[in-house]
């Protein structure tokens, strides 16, 4: 059977308070009860230190039917005074006078009994009982040697009945169930009202997070506020819910990306090899065509070919072979292998050095991934005329390297989207829209996996610059100089370094 966590926690809450009732109704119970003896036993002491005195005068005389009545009356009188009983024995136990013998069974007290007496601590004897069978119930008794001389001569015994205990033991256990009962209905009310305030929000967020499991990540928890560990489960959820949606978001963007830039040279193709096989397409232009045929299938390629680097890098499959290499071999090494580009688009390299050396740490495979593509987008992206510009500066025990070009540059409200995947600023590029929009996202874990960072600069309709940190000692023995997490900034009216 399901238990809720309301009926759990008021379950908990009535068992303790049931305790904890239960346990100062003991406790009460038991000191007013001692404090009741004590209060009966005081007041015996009093009375039978009055009799004792009363009947000490007469002691001797007590077989004088004159001074007997005399001696019965006064007793009479103080008992029924204090609501007592007192009887007098002999030295033998045999009682010789009596305030009321009703209630007793036998006309001589036991010995047992006798000796307790003589024997009491500070002259006094107390009990609560029959008295050895004396009685007919129980009794409250203060008993005392009658002394005279130093001597014995008998026994004086004060009783009370031990009825009143047992009366005021009820009128106390009703009372205090009375008020027991009422203040357990009071707890149970505004525990109720608690539960209510406190287990409202949990339902809320339980059938947000049922709604959520369904698949429906735009439901939120709403209205709960506070500093609260609620209040904060709340904002966690809320939170989650938010990154999971942009997920899901990126993820059907991701998917529609990816299904554009494959259908668009498939369909490219096709419609080439359609044209030729169906002779739209004369004979002479054939080997044109199927020039343009193996352009759109080597770039079908090398977007199957990132999106599986991309898919290796950010699982952690593949694996990072850093050492230290001179960083100026690779720029210089990737500028040769776009020459024939270069010299195509009429640009001109700037900055390009052998005589520097430069060491970083890093592995030299995925850092020659992340120069070539950013020269890449600097050849796409620079106009004929134009400049390309390489630097490389030591910022402590880190390297900077920038690839600089002049063109239109990048739009400052596009800036913040550049290294997001299949991201492209058309108007930004002018005519030039190629690529999938991968290249700089790949850059950016490349470099994060590098231990670097990586950030782009730029000056809308004059320049751009890209720019990322490389570490130039091996990871342990010198802590890495941090360069700010924002990684796009609009540059300033000058030209790169």
């Amino acid at each position: 059977m399901r238990k809720s966590i309301s009926v759990a926690f008021f379950s908990t809450v009535a068992t303790l308070l049931i305790l904890a009732v239960a346990v100062m109704g003991l406790s009460q119970l038991v000191l007013f009860s001692k404090y009741f003896a004590e209060e009966r036993f005081d007041t015996l002491d009093d009375v039978g230190n009055l009799a004792g005195r009363t009947v000490g005068y007469f002691w001797d005389d007590l077989t004088e039917s004159e001074k007997m009545e005399s001696v019965v009356g006064q007793v009479d009188l103080i008992g029924e005074s204090a609501n007592v009983y007192i009887f007098f024995t002999d030295t033998e136990g045999k009682v010789v006078l009596a305030s009321n013998s009703n209630h007793l069974t036998q006309e001589n007290i036991p010995p047992e009994v006798l000796a307790n007496v003589a024997g009491a601590e500070e002259g006094v004897y107390h009990e609560l009982g029959k008295m050895k069978g004396s009685f007919d119930e129980e009794f409250y008794v203060s008993a005392r040697p009658i002394l005279s001389n130093s001597e014995t001569m008998g026994y004086i015994f004060v009783c009370a009945s031990g009825q009143m205990l047992d009366d005021f033991v009820g009128r106390f256990a009703s009372n205090f169930l009375l008020s027991a009962c009422l203040m357990l209905i009071c707890a149970s009310v505004l525990t109720m009202f608690m539960m209510r305030s406190l287990t409202e929000p949990l339902h809320r967020i339980s059938e947000a997070a049922q709604k959520f499991g369904g698949g429906d990540f735009s439901v939120r928890v709403e209205d709960v506020d506070g500093d609260g560990e609620i209040a904060d489960l709340a904002r966690t959820f809320n939170t989650m819910a938010a990154n999971l949606q942009q997920i899901d978001t990126s993820r059907g963007q991701f998917m529609g990306n990816i299904a554009h830039e494959l259908r668009t040279p498939m369909t490219t193709i096709k419609g080439f090899i359609d044209g030729i096989l169906d002779g739209t397409i004369p004979p002479e232009l054939h080997n044109h065509y199927l020039q343009l045929v193996s352009q759109e299938t080597g770039r079908l390629a090398r977007l199957v070919q990132n999106m599986l680097d991309l898919s290796k890098l950010e699982s952690g499959e593949y694996r990072v072979n850093a050492r230290m290499f001179n960083i100026w071999e690779t720029l210089t090494g990737v500028a040769l292998s776009a020459e024939q580009r270069i010299n195509d688009g009429q640009i001109d390299l700037e900055g390009l050095t052998m005589d520097e050396r430069v060491l970083v740490y890093a592995d030299p495979d995925l850092i020659y991934q992340v120069v070539y593509n950013l020269l890449d987008n600097a050849i796409k992206f620079t106009p004929p005329g134009g400049v390309i510009r390489f630097n490389v500066e030591k910022l402590g025990p880190e390297a900077e390297i920038s690839i600089w070009n002049s063109g239109q540059g990048i739009a400052e409200d596009a800036l913040p989207f550049v290294f997001e995947r299949f991201y492209k600023e058309d108007q930004s590029r002018g005519l030039h829209a190629r690529g999938a929009g991968l290249g700089l996202h790949i850059c950016k874990v490349l470099v994060n996996l590098a231990g670097g960072q990586i950030r782009v600069e730029s000056k809308q309709g004059e320049w751009c610059r890209f720019v990322f940190t490389l570490p130039v000692e091996v990871p342990g023995r010198g802590d890495l100089l941090k360069l700010s997490d924002d990684t796009t900034q609009a540059g300033p009216a000058r030209p790169a370094q």
